[in-house]
């Protein structure tokens, strides 16, 4: 199963609302699509969400290092090469990580497309579905607590919470909702580097009756020993986000007790094949991970949710970044209820191979 043809498309998407996190205001998103088609009419399908404030890149590079690395080196390939293609790539684009993801993706679903599988079958197959939080930006409290009241109108039981610019503030929001829900609804925290180690510790005890589940990232992503404090010192799960890029990285982290759960984000690491061998190292130090996510569309939604529901270790999902963006193309891969994600019937990522941009 050769690849005869290569093609690369740009989208620019809106959001419905911008937010607001510790360290940005985002209110679009750029994302680049990769299609691969081979011989044998099977195509392939992937997507590349490039943020210069998390992975380096930009739609530019994306396009420079497709144009560059990837068209000549895979056009002619055989398709189920994937390791040894994976292993090529990873070291021309190691400062390309969403690009890397990419073209990942797009093998992954044209190999499983070929076995007739969806692609968390074709990877092993643990689960049918898993639940998703949806994350709420930095707001005021009472703004906070109208959007955590619309999401759980919608059905939504996990909701995560942004901070980090000001923990009293967050404190407020983070004790509001949980005095209005009761405990009905399971809330995560996500400072985003913002706070110091003190301001961390804090936050918990003062939140203490709240039912915050874990606390993510509450410290500079430099610094280990900040996050490992952290960790020691208060009674929830703390988990590395911003901390882990690479497969070095979650062992650096868990080797020295730094984590108590990591976040894993497919563009962020450089695609499944990647973030399978960081859950793998996770698993081994007995830390379980979450599969995140950037503001991507559908196509890379589908991509961390097959690789979810393919692993045990991967407990939780963050998996939201397609829900406010508009003109996604790729909004019917799969299907969310009631706060939970479902795969969609068709093999690979659920896209069809007639399917067209």
């Amino acid at each position: 199963m050769k690849i005869r043809h290569l093609e690369l498309y740009e989208l620019s998407m809106s959001l419905l609302e911008s937010y607001t996190i510790a360290y940005e205001t985002i209110n679009h998103c750029e994302n680049v699509i990769l299609r691969l088609e081979s011989d044998t009419g099977v195509s392939g399908w992937g997507c590349a969400a490039p943020d210069l404030a998390v992975t380096g890149e930009t739609a530019q590079t994306v396009n420079t290092a497709f144009n560059d690395v990837i068209l000549p080196y895979l056009k002619g390939q055989n398709a189920l090469m994937h390791a040894r293609h994976y292993h090529h790539l990873r070291k021309h684009l190691k400062s390309h990580p969403s690009a890397l993801a990419m073209v990942d993706m797009a093998l992954f679903d044209m190999i499983s497309k070929r076995a007739h599988l969806p692609l968390f079958q074709y990877l092993g197959g643990f689960r049918h579905s898993i639940p998703t939080s949806i994350t709420v930006g930095i707001l005021p409290p009472d703004k906070t607590l109208d959007k955590v009241t619309g999401y759980v109108q919608d059905e939504f039981r996990i909701i995560k919470i942004k901070g980090g610019v000001n923990v009293d503030e967050d404190i407020e929001k983070v004790n509001l909702i949980a005095e209005r829900f009761q405990k009905k609804i399971e809330l995560r925290f996500d400072a985003n580097q913002g706070y110091t180690v003190d301001e961390a510790i804090y936050f918990i005890h003062q939140t203490k009756g709240s039912g915050v589940t874990l606390l993510e990232q509450p410290t500079d992503r430099m610094n280990d020993e900040f996050l490992k404090q952290v960790s020691q010192k208060v009674s929830i799960p703390v988990m590395a986000d911003e901390s882990l890029m690479t497969l070095k990285d979650v062992f650096r982290l868990t080797r020295r007790d730094c984590t108590d759960m990591i976040n894993i984000k497919i563009m962020k690491v450089g695609g499944i094949t990647e973030a399978l061998h960081i859950n793998s190292v996770a698993k081994a130090a007995g830390v379980e991970s979450m599969i995140g996510c950037m503001d991507e569309s559908a196509l890379g939604i589908s991509a961390g949710l097959h690789f979810a529901l393919a692993r045990p270790n991967v407990i939780y999902a963050d998996l939201d970044g397609h829900l406010d963006l508009q003109d996604d193309p790729f909004n019917n891969l799969f299907q969310l209820r009631k706060g939970i994600l479902y795969p969609g019937p068709l093999p690979g990522l659920g896209v069809d191979n007639a399917f067209k941009l």
